[in-house]
């Protein structure tokens, strides 16, 4: 099965890939953690995210400036200047900028001032924009798409690497099934498998992956002890307040916990 991973698979690339991305590093026992909001609202509210996220021990910042939204009426991202105050925040934080690409008409704007070019769960066959930037030879964040196999995420990952960009990093965020008691099913059995399939990098998320902040802490520690090589993590100063994902985003001191519990999870396992 792996053969027609020709890029991705481990068949001509044994060995976990390590991934340095402005001087943070992921893969092959790097772990990362990428924290932020769902999306960029104000300059004071990204800024006093990132400078949390940074001191509680996040690698990288998270923000949504582009939101693909279910609903045409709900809030769907500042666009450029949403871009521009990640910018901001990554001049005062030195926190590299990891954001979501949906349209081949910013592809200028993505190469130029992103570190991580996000490729959304909704996007993830969406074969001309994968091509695009992968062309960008950007590293490039995955998400597993809504109703994904693991066959299909991986073979996206191929068009993206095809195109010309090595570092692609591999992101399950849970799928929908008949389950309605979380906003999605998180599989965590898809990072053991990937791994014995790829040698990228694979992240959970497990904001998107459950829908509820109070899930996030047990879902990111199982996610460490399982092997997974990060984190992408919402977080919101003021989580009834956001304008996007509040319930299932979690609080500056809620997320300090959780990296520090997370980094116990991953020391037991390291000297067990």
């Amino acid at each position: 099965m792996a053969e027609k991973y020709k890029l991705s698979g481990r068949g001509n690339h044994p060995e976990d890939s390590i991934f340095d991305i402005s001087g943070r590093k992921i893969g092959g026992g790097n772990f990362a953690v990428i924290a932020g909001p769902c999306s960029v609202e104000t300059e004071p509210q990204i800024l006093s995210i990132a400078r949390d996220v940074k001191n509680a021990g996040a690698s990288f910042l998270r923000g949504g400036a582009f939101k693909p939204r279910t609903s045409p009426y709900a809030f769907s991202g500042l666009g450029l200047d949403g871009l521009d105050l990640l910018k901001i925040a990554r001049a005062k934080t030195d926190l590299p900028i990891v954001t979501e690409i949906m349209s081949i008409d910013y592809l200028e704007q993505f190469a130029n001032d992103v570190d991580i070019i996000q490729i959304g769960a909704r996007n993830m066959q969406n074969y001309d924009l994968l091509h695009a930037v992968g062309r960008l030879g950007k590293p490039v964040l995955l998400k597993r798409g809504l109703s994904s196999t693991i066959d299909e995420l991986l073979l996206a990952a191929e068009h993206i690497m095809a195109s010309g960009t090595e570092e692609v990093i591999l992101c399950e965020r849970g799928i929908r099934t008949f389950e309605t008691a979380t906003r999605n099913t998180l599989d965590l059995s898809a990072v053991p498998v990937i791994k014995a399939l790829s040698h990228l990098p694979v992240i959970v998320d497990p904001s998107h992956g459950t829908g509820y902040w109070n899930l996030v802490e047990p879902m990111a520690l199982a996610a460490a002890a399982c092997g997974a090589d990060g984190l992408i993590i919402e977080v919101h100063n003021h989580p009834e307040a956001a304008l996007c994902d509040g319930e299932q985003s979690v609080t500056p001191g809620v997320f300090k916990n959780i990296v520090r519990k997370v980094n116990i999870v991953r020391d037991a396992i390291a000297n067990a």
